[in-house]
């Protein structure tokens, strides 16, 4: 499977798992799992085809760890817009956390905090590096640093995603560390 077919196949999971399975029929289960062959046949029936041996390829190789098997069922990792229960026990989170955005967006941060926007919780990255390539995608990158020890002893309960993603319901302004102007 060529890596345009691999990526081809991963966005179309991700806005079908992650945003809008009534697209093509699919109803999640509360937990956001699907039968595979359920999504296989949907995805088929709104004329785009894959087999299950590419969606096991794009399940494996997926860098992020984006999505989920268990026996025949598959769901997204987090990042849904669409209501689920992930069903992933309160963690406590380590004393730093990261999150990566653009310049563009940093009054509004600097004002709100990290607010979910259009999903259910913002998400966090353990590194620095993994936060910078978060914030790359929409341009040039600030990471900015969450006092996320002091948010959790202050009662902020965070979650760790099965792919490694820290997740939490906000941020305020006060536990968020910007970088310095240049």
């Amino acid at each position: 499977m060529d890596d345009r077919r691999t990526v081809k196949v991963s966005k179309y999971l991700s806005k079908h798992l992650r945003h809008q399975p009534e697209r093509i029929g699919l109803t999640l289960d509360p937990a956001g799992w699907v039968e595979i062959d359920t999504l296989i046949a949907a995805a088929s029936a709104h004329g785009f085809r894959f087999t299950r041996e590419e969606l096991d390829h794009v399940v494996a190789v997926n860098d992020k760890r984006r999505f989920a098997v268990e026996g025949t069922r598959i769901r997204a990792s987090q990042g849904h817009s669409v209501e689920v229960d992930l069903g992933l026990p309160s963690v406590p989170p380590p004393p730093y956390l990261y999150h990566g955005t653009v310049a563009r967006s940093l009054d509004g941060i600097r004002a709100e905090g990290l607010r979910p926007m259009n999903r259910h919780d913002v998400h966090l990255s353990a590194d620095r590096e993994t936060a910078t390539r978060v914030g790359a995608r929409r341009g040039r990158p600030v990471v900015l640093t969450v006092d996320a020890g002091a948010m959790h002893r202050d009662g902020h309960v965070f979650h760790l995603s099965a792919n490694g993603v820290w997740l939490t319901h906000a941020v305020p302004p006060r536990y968020l560390r910007f970088p310095a102007a240049r």
